[in-house]
């Protein structure tokens, strides 16, 4: 006897768990959806889920990288006194 396994067909979400959104750009930081994209996600079509999907790789150059945070102020030399 074999299991069948339910599968959704769906388009997965791309939320990644993290969950941040970047002031300027006003995308997640980590699945790159606007706020709106991520609350409509669950009532839009496959067609409208797919186009987000395909925009995503487009978008990560707006959100800017971090330059180091407390290790990179860390390794700074620290002024005389």
């Amino acid at each position: 006897m074999t299991d069948k396994i339910w599968t959704r067909t769906e388009i997965e979400s791309p939320c990644v768990n993290i969950c941040v959104i970047h002031p300027d750009a006003r995308l997640c930081t980590g699945c790159l959806r606007s706020i709106d994209e991520i609350t409509q996600w669950s009532r839009l079509t496959p067609e409208a889920r797919r186009a987000i999907m395909d925009a995503l790789p487009a978008r990560a150059p707006q959100i800017a990288q971090r330059r180091g945070g407390r290790a990179a102020r860390l390794k700074r030399p620290r002024p005389s006194s």
